[in-house]
């Protein structure tokens, strides 16, 4: 008996409370209420949105339905405070309603309801209703007509209304008491998914290959599910620990608009904590559902030396291999300073760096790309912007043989490599020939001086003619 009276109190208390939440109306609000927002998007598909609304409240229990918010709004993050009149309520409840209204959302949501199916009359187009039950809406929908079951949609549905948690909008739900009634100024702050940006740089290299123009850019991506119309726009560069969620969201891409160029430097630039802040001089709109484009930096005439480079590698100094290629690849590298005196000086966020070049028509061509990490003003940029066409080269071991090892050593080869660089360009080229030698080693003998640029790399810079060869020979005493 006292356990029936324990339920029939609990009973009535849940009726008391959704009674009281029923006579609470829905105070909704929407992006025309908006007052300002702002949008600080870091690299990793995160953005602090902080939205500024002028809402009107009564005194005593609210219920604010901000609409319009992220979709991909992290709900545990979500902050909503008074700024024209701090402290003057206390939140009760938020609730995220992100299931948006689609015809089959609406279905699944009256599964087990009453619905009316509206049929047409194929040849009279007279109409009949007929009430029916939803069984299923799952790969289809089942539905009890009077004592048959039919599957498909044999006409047109007719609900009696849309559900409270179903949305048009993603909204996000305040139960709040408050102590003044009359219009309030309030910012929500919270964390989203579905904001992104990145760098993109485009270079021209001029036609002395000594110097290039360069132009930044930042890419935004916003797949959030709202728009952020006039936002103060903020972007961080580093790399910020975040605990990750095990949830993952798929996201559709869109198309992309870029904005019109910017003068140079128009995004100012601050140190934050151990990153950089970014900062945009105007106000931009970020749609729903785009990628756009706006400047970041510009410098023309930033000094840059290109570098032919034939990379070695550790494990033909360790046994007989005799021939090691033919025809190898020799790399092409561009590098610039991240200096003022070379005009830039500005910390450049990481992205993908694309170079051009114009031909003899006077027309750019594409030739060549490289991704770049955050690079701190006064660092250099290393580009690799691919392959030599004209300038190959031919390596082999000449000979090799096992040394007595010193004390202290369990082995020791001495081992002779010839490297025949060829250059078939109608001006002559420099190779710079780098080998990473492995363990404690001296060169014994080279056709050329090499410098030891790292404890285990040994590089040389060979000077080839025009439309000729020169041959690189050495013999190196390597201990392990």
């Amino acid at each position: 008996m006292q356990l029936k009276k324990i339920h029939a109190a609990v009973a009535a208390a849940l009726a008391i409370c959704s009674t009281t939440q029923a006579a609470v109306k829905e105070l909704p609000s929407t992006l025309a209420d908006q007052k300002s927002v702002a949008v600080t998007i870091y690299n990793e598909n995160l953005a602090l949105v902080k939205d500024t609304r002028a809402i009107a409240l009564v005194a005593g229990e609210n219920r604010l339905a901000l609409r319009e918010v992220s979709g991909r709004m992290r709900p545990e993050t979500a902050l909503l405070r008074s700024l024209s009149h701090p402290g003057s309520f206390t939140l009760v409840e938020q609730n995220f309603d992100f299931d948006l209204l689609t015809p089959a959302k609406l279905l699944e949501k009256y599964v087990g309801r009453s619905v009316r199916i509206v049929k047409t009359h194929p040849t009279t187009g007279a109409e009949s209703i007929e009430t029916a039950t939803v069984l299923a809406a799952n790969n289809g929908v089942v539905l009890k007509i009077g004592d048959r079951i039919e599957t498909g949609l044999p006409g047109r549905i007719v609900y009696d209304g849309v559900p409270a948690n179903l949305r048009d909008r993603p909204t996000l739900v305040t139960e709040l008491n408050s102590a003044r009634g009359g219009e309030q100024t309030v910012e929500l702050s919270y964390l989203s998914g579905g904001l992104s940006w990145k760098a993109d740089y485009v270079a021209e290299l001029n036609a002395a290959d000594n110097a290039l123009d360069l132009n930044g850019w930042v890419t935004l991506t916003n797949q959030s599910g709202t728009a952020y119309p006039n936002a103060r726009l903020q972007l961080v560069a580093g790399d910020v620990n975040r605990v990750r969620d095990e949830l993952r969201f798929a996201a559709k891409s869109s198309g992309m608009v870029r904005a019109d160029a910017a003068p140079a430097r128009e995004m100012a630039q601050e140190s934050l904590f151990e990153y950089h802040l970014y900062t945009l001089a105007r106000p931009t709109t970020i749609a729903d559902n785009q990628t756009k484009q706006v400047a970041l930096l510009g410098a023309t005439g930033v000094p840059v030396t290109k570098e032919l480079v034939l990379q070695g590698s550790d494990y033909y100094y360790r046994s007989s291999v005799g021939g090691i290629g033919q025809k190898m690849k020799v790399g092409v590298f561009v590098q610039f300073e991240n200096r003022e005196a070379s005009r830039l000086g500005m910390p450049m966020p990481k992205g993908v760096v694309r170079v051009y070049k114009k031909d003899g028509s006077g027309n750019a061509q594409f030739i060549g790309e490289d991704s770049i990490d955050h690079t701190p003003k006064n660092e250099k940029v290393r580009l690799k912007l691919g392959d030599a066409f004209d300038v190959t080269a031919d390596k082999k071991q000449t000979d090799f043989k096992r040394r007595e090892p010193l004390i202290n050593r369990s082995y020791s080869f001495e081992s002779a490599y010839e490297i025949v660089l060829r250059n078939a360009k109608k001006e002559p080229a420099t190779v710079i020939v780098r080998e990473p030698v492995p363990g404690e080693w001296t060169m014994l003998e080279q056709s050329a001086p090499h410098a030891k640029v790292a404890a285990g790399t040994a590089e040389w810079r060979v000077p080839v003619p025009a439309e000729g060869t020169t041959t690189l020979r050495y013999r190196v005493l390597v201990r392990y």
